[in-house]
């Protein structure tokens, strides 16, 4: 039987005793639970009354006992907390919103309700690597970074495939596909968008830190404007919409080498050619092996140009040398990788 009792003069036997204590920023919940071998003390000690609002996991509470406790013995009320035994004490890990709010996070014990720790999150305008990207866009979590590379990928070859009727009207050059792959695949990818993208099926799961447009930036996803991340950022036109290939590269991304053994799938691929109108140019690493790209070649004379999918080794063997993704070509720019993948990578 488990007994509570409020801050009484009298204890009734069929009441659980319960005690809050106030200790500055901590909330101290004490439980007692009777049992065959004497009296088990619980108690919640809540870490933080904020934490920042940076899409990673933080210690939201955790649950100490005098006695024998499990994870099995803990519940809380939010699908993001995730419960890790050490000891006697069950930490309650939260992978925090990226959006500024509070929450009320309700625990109980065995069943019996312990107490609601309130937890709010706070602006963060953490920027880790002085890219300009707030750590709150970065994809903390690997399932998440491979997520967003899976449908990075699998929306760029898409397009290639689709009869052009059917391809996004937006895609009319190389910078436009990475925009429009970018944005789609930080989506909810649900059945909706997939009819709206002519998908047949959701072969992968979504992000999870985040959904476009649902973060500080809106829809405001590239950065236009050099200098590391600052809260006047979110407002004052920093980012926006619309990159070209240059400032997606410059901006964007973090180069990873002039090696292509280095890219991986869902990598960037950039040539500089000073002879076109536009000399900047991308193109998307996919295949199973990271053995081919996809790319628009933007207007070609006076046509609209068209998307390609080839193998890498055959743009190894293009027929103007300036195309060879190889380290002597001067024109080959490199392979690049998005911040947004910066972490862990």
């Amino acid at each position: 039987m488990v007994r509570i009792s409020a801050m009484q003069t009298r204890i009734t036997p069929t009441r659980l005793l319960l005690t809050c204590f106030a200790l500055l920023s901590s909330v101290v919940v004490c439980v007692y639970a009777l049992h065959a071998c004497g009296c088990q003390h619980i108690r919640v000690e809540a870490s933080q009354r904020a934490l920042p609002a940076d899409g990673r996991e933080h210690l939201a509470f955790r649950v100490v006992s005098n006695g024998k406790v499990a994870v099995e013995d803990v519940s809380v009320n939010d699908a993001r907390i995730r419960l890790v035994q050490n000891g006697n004490v069950v930490d309650a890990m939260f992978t925090i919103s990226v959006m500024p709010g509070e929450t009320k996070l309700r625990t109980a014990w065995r069943r019996h309700a312990l107490t609601a720790v309130s937890v709010r999150f706070v602006a963060d305008t953490s920027d880790s690597f002085g890219d300009g990207t707030p750590d709150f866009l970065r994809l903390h979590r690997a399932e998440d970074r491979m997520a967003f590379r899976r449908w990075f990928t699998l929306l760029a070859e898409r397009q290639a495939d689709l009869p052009e009727e059917e391809r996004a009207p937006e895609i009319n050059d190389c910078a436009a596909l990475l925009r429009y792959a970018y944005r789609e695949a930080l989506r909810l990818h649900d059945e909706r968008w997939a009819v709206a993208t002519h998908l047949d099926e959701l072969p992968f799961a979504s992000v999870q830190q985040y959904r476009y447009p649902d973060t500080p930036l809106g829809t405001g996803l590239f950065r236009i404007k050099p200098g590391p991340y600052a809260a006047s950022d979110a407002t004052d036109g920093s980012f926006a919409q619309f990159a070209d290939a240059h400032t997606l590269m410059a901006l964007n991304t973090y180069a990873v080498g002039r090696d292509l053994r280095a890219a991986k799938v869902g990598d960037l691929i950039f040539f500089r050619q000073l002879e076109q109108n536009s000399p900047y140019h991308s193109m998307i690493v996919v295949g199973d092996d990271a053995n081919e790209v996809v790319y628009h070649t933007g207007p070609i004379g006076k046509g609209k140009g068209e998307m390609r999918h080839v193998a890498l080794s055959d743009l190894m063997h293009h027929p103007d040398a300036r195309w060879h993704p190889v380290a002597e070509n001067s024109n080959f720019l490199g392979v690049f990788r998005w911040n947004v993948l910066r972490e862990g990578e």
